[in-house]
């Protein structure tokens, strides 16, 4: 059966939650958006492209950064309306430097930095 990104349930703001797991590790890295377009650029070129809120735009992970999050599986959750990216990831996948975005634990009623940034 052919898959259409138009069967994916979109907010009122036709986006899509997209967690990006590297697919050898099964370490989360990010949680980013896509709408239709993203999610067919990201099919047919195989690099993750997400839809920037802030900025209005489409954003092909590390383009900038030379980060970059190669597709190797794209999964519908049962409800279609979320994305799992698994994906192999080049460098770090936060904007920060660091490896995963969830670098913050919430231990014994405090945060602590559980991961710090990349050389």
């Amino acid at each position: 059966m052919p898959f259409d990104p138009a069967t994916l349930v979109y907010d009122d703001r036709g986006l899509i939650p997209v967690v990006a797991q590297d697919h050898g590790s099964g370490e989360v890295l990010m949680l980013a958006w896509m709408n239709a377009e993203a999610v067919a650029r990201t099919l047919s070129t195989g690099r993750v492209t997400y839809w920037s809120r802030s900025r209005g735009a489409f954003w092909v992970k590390g383009e900038t950064s030379g980060h970059v999050q190669k597709l190797v599986e794209m999964r519908l959750d049962c409800d279609r309306d979320c994305l799992l990216a698994l994906v192999e990831q080049t460098g770090p996948a936060c904007h920060t430097n660091r490896r995963s975005c969830f670098f913050t634990a919430v231990r014994d009623g405090g945060e602590v930095e559980i991961m710090a940034p990349e050389a």
